[in-house]
Parts: structure tokens; sequence; C-alpha cells
């Protein structure tokens, strides 16, 4: 076990053998370390905070620390942080609270410079959060989303898988997975398609999502008009059916609407 001598760590933490704590380290009671941890100088893991295998822990971070929620009142909640995750400089990752118990954020994901992810989040796997991106609470990032920097995401806010938000934007509603999302206040501008043909999804399903997109976000159609269509349509991709019960069923905020190029474009 290769830890500083200035750490300084709870005797209720439980450090891998093999893990790595480095100078002025503070490490509370609750605290679980997994195998291959690295934890940079200055950084506080303050209480309950699970990591899994492998992540890295940059300087100043602050983990595990009391949700900024004046509903909380000291009850026992947590922290979980999936393997391979990596946490950079002076990022704070609050607990959660009684709400749900616990702040979880899975595995593989990149949470740049001074990110805060607030009490009772859910981020999903590798999902890349920019430098001073910013969740509220119960927030929940899909699987491989992406949020721009000094982007502030308002609490209760669902962001769906594979979409990509831009910089500097203010998130108040639903982002529908796949899509493209930009702007103070949030509009759509299109699918996400560079990411989605890095993420190797085939021809077919592309080509379901941009028909899908189209029916939702550019023909003006009423919703109940656009469930009666959905009816006599056969939707063959799991992307597709994904973005179908996004907006129907797991929106509850309300998805946000498309750019103003869309509302513009002859109706289709």
């Amino acid at each position: 076990m290769l830890i500083n001598p200035t750490a300084i760590i709870s005797q209720k933490a439980e450090i891998a053998e093999d893990a790595r704590i480095g100078p002025n380290v503070i490490i509370g009671d609750g605290v679980k370390v997994g195998s291959g941890c690295e934890i940079g100088s200055g950084a506080v893991l303050d209480k309950n905070v699970i990591l899994g295998k492998a992540c890295r822990i940059f300087t100043g971070a602050v983990l595990g620390s009391p949700p900024q929620d004046l509903k909380y009142k000291g009850e026992e909640t947590f922290l979980e942080i999936g393997e391979n995750t990596v946490v950079r400089e002076y990022c704070t990752l609050n607990r959660g609270t009684s709400s749900s118990g616990k702040t979880l954020i899975g595995s593989g994901c990149l949470l740049m410079a001074y990110v805060h992810v607030a009490h009772d989040c859910r981020v999903g796997n590798r999902v890349i959060l920019a430098n001073n991106a910013t969740l509220a609470g119960h927030v929940e990032v899909e699987d491989e989303a992406s949020i721009g920097g000094l982007t502030a995401v308002h609490q209760f806010t669902r962001i769906g898988r594979q979409s990509f938000i831009g910089g500097m934007s203010r998130v108040t509603q639903d982002v529908p997975p796949y899509c493209r999302a930009a702007g103070a206040p949030l509009r759509l501008y299109g699918l996400n398609e560079v990411g989605l043909v890095r993420r190797k999804l085939p021809a077919a399903g592309l080509s379901e999502l941009k028909s899908l997109y189209r029916l939702f976000f550019r023909s003006r159609l009423l919703r109940a008009d656009i469930v009666v269509k959905l009816k006599s349509m056969k939707i063959e991709s799991e992307a597709g059916r994904d973005f179908v019960d996004f907006i129907l069923n797991r929106s509850k905020r309300g998805v946000v609407s498309g750019s103003a190029v869309d509302k513009k474009r002859v109706r289709e």
C-alpha cells in the first residue's frame, strides 16, 4: 500500500493494498478505495465514498461531502463511483439525501476540472462532463452522453444516451438520446451524427433515427397525432425504440424543442 505519510485516513476506511494515496489526502469514515486507484494530493474523500477499481482522483477534488440541500438532516447516505472513472482537479461530488440514499457515477467516465455533481444524481457509464459543468440535484445522465464546459443542468432533468450538449448551455428540459443541443435557452440542433458514426451505429439505425427526429421535431404534428402515426410504423432499431421511449415515457420535464433553424424548414 503506497500511502504518503502526510495523508490522514480514518480507521473506518477500507483501502485496497495496491492503491496510491498522495500527500495531504483526507479519507473519512466509510470510504472504500478499490484496487488500482490513485488519489492525488490534497483530495478529500469525506464520508461513505465507494470507488471502483482503477479510478483516478486528481488534486483538490472533494468527494462525498454532505449534500447542499436544506432537507438533508445528516442521514447516512453514499457516493458510489464505478471503475476506471477519472475525476480531475477540484471537482465536487456530493453524497445523496434520504430521497434516494446515494449519488451514482458510472464506469469509464471523465469528469474534467471543477465539475460539480449534486446530491442524488445518476450519471451513466462513459459519460464526459467538461470543465465547470454543473449538475443540480436529481439529474440523470444516460450512458455515453457528453456535456460541454460551463453548462448548468436544472434539477430533475434527464439527458439521453449518446447526446451532446454544447458548452455554456442552460439545460432546463430533458434532452432526447442521440441528439445535439446547445444554447440558453437550450435548443436541439439535429442528431449527434458524428458521435453515432464513431460508435458504429448501423446505417439503417441512423436512417431510422433521422425519420423519427423529423416526425417529432419538424412535422409540427400534435403529440397525439405523432402517437397515432407511430402505431403504424415498425421501428426496427434499438436506438429508434430508445428514442421514442425516452420522449413518450421516460421524460418527466418535457423534451427541449427544435432549433430556430428546424422551425423555419419546410414541413417534411
